[in-house]
């Protein structure tokens, strides 16, 4: 697996694009040991890793976000993460992976060693790759789930939020954040974008917000871009921008993310 690593990034330039390569291809073999085990009837996929697999969002993404679905069986979350490490194991990587699951949200790093060093992306053997994994065992209800067959490197049959519920997810993560990740904007310029792209899931976003402590108006089908743009008037437009574009796959995309364009797409009748 090691040897088919080397092949895809080896026309690639820059360490950081070989990285992000190589990091999503561990993505889609982690998803595919939970597809064996039988996750995707327990676990939905949501989050920046899901739209580039799903929907392929051109800007790459670090980790793997999960929501428990309501009477499903539950799955260890331990015994998960010991399969992907027997699985990644029997294959020679050196991996580790550090566990905290005592919370309602658990999460684990799944720890590459020494891996791009051995593909010649880092001289140092001490760098680690490391991957994110989070799942919400009390996921904000009213989020709706689907299922699509994919082809990412593997073959992957993934249980996941609808294209409303992930578009409300990510404008409750922009306006709940006391940060500004430059990724949160871009992808919302994506959506936006893509006029076939449905309203955001409102029932959800609400529920999110409530979860997160949101003591503003109650979001609607009439206020909701009107409240995304308020927020992102108050946003430092060069740091986010230089969050982003390390991320993405083409550098001239780093162009879209300003205030201008953002207004334009949330508010096209007062920017026209």
């Amino acid at each position: 697996m090691k040897d088919y690593l080397k092949q895809l990034i080896q026309e690639r330039e820059g360490a950081l694009i070989k990285s992000c390569i190589v990091r999503e291809y561990l993505h889609a073999r982690i998803l595919e040991i939970f597809q064996e085990i039988g996750i995707f009837r327990s676990w939905a996929f949501l989050g920046g890793t899901a739209l580039r697999f799903l929907y392929y969002l051109p800007r790459y993404s670090e980790d793997l976000d999960f929501s428990c679905i309501d009477s499903a069986p539950m799955i260890s979350f331990q015994k998960t993460l010991k399969k992907v490490k027997s699985v990644f194991e029997a294959e020679n990587y050196n991996i580790r992976i550090k566990i905290s699951d005592g919370k309602t949200v658990a999460s684990a790093f799944i720890q590459f060693d020494a891996l791009l060093f051995e593909l010649g992306i880092s001289s140092h053997r001490t760098q680690v790759l490391s991957i994110k994994v989070e799942v919400d065992s009390n996921p904000p209800a009213g989020a709706t789930v689907t299922t699509s067959l994919i082809r990412r490197y593997v073959t992957l049959n993934l249980l996941h939020y609808d294209k409303a519920s992930l578009l409300a997810g990510k404008i409750h993560a922009l306006l709940s954040r006391s940060y500004v990740k430059g990724r949160d904007l871009y992808d919302i310029v994506w959506y936006l974008a893509d006029k076939t792209w449905p309203e955001p899931n409102i029932s959800f976003l609400n529920s999110a917000l409530l979860q997160t402590g949101w003591h503003k108006p109650i979001i609607t089908p009439d206020n909701w871009r009107a409240i995304l743009y308020k927020k992102v008037k108050t946003i430092n437009w060069k740091a986010a921008r230089e969050d982003v574009k390390s991320f993405l796959e083409k550098v001239h995309d780093i162009d879209l993310i300003t205030e201008e364009h953002f207004a334009n797409l949330l508010l096209p009748s007062n920017h026209s």
